[in-house]
């Protein structure tokens, strides 16, 4: 059982940035590849960001790319999300979620852990 626990969400100005952050419990956090997830009211979850278990891949949502940076620290059992030049469509609640195997996936169906989640937004 793995347990995620978010944090770093807030209210920012569009253009502004935000380091969200995501630590896990358990003593295997590099055989879990890790993603991130957001829901805006209204709209269903969708995928952002995944790094694999190693860190030495990630995938991004055409949304996020150029913009959000994904990074863990597998000493720290810490996965991040760096996010730069935000928009007001990006205001959502974010969510951290670990799969049992180290490999990446963009689908929300793939992942067998979710934290709580961590409200961003973003102002115009």
């Amino acid at each position: 059982q793995v347990q995620l626990v978010e944090s770093g969400g807030g209210l920012v100005q569009a253009g502004g940035s935000l380091r969200l952050f995501c630590v896990a419990s358990g003593r295997t956090f590099s055989r879990n590849a890790m993603g991130w997830f957001r829901q805006a009211p209204g709209k269903e979850r969708e995928f952002v960001a995944v790094i694999t278990g190693s860190g030495s891949s990630t995938l991004y949502a055409d949304s996020a790319k150029g913009r959000f940076t994904i990074s863990r620290d597998n000493a720290k059992n810490t996965v991040y999300l760096q996010m730069n030049i935000l928009k007001p469509e990006d205001t959502a609640v974010y969510y951290c979620a670990a799969r049992n195997i180290p490999f990446a996936a963009m689908s929300a169906a793939d992942y067998n852990y979710w934290g709580q989640g961590t409200q961003v937004t973003v102002s115009s």
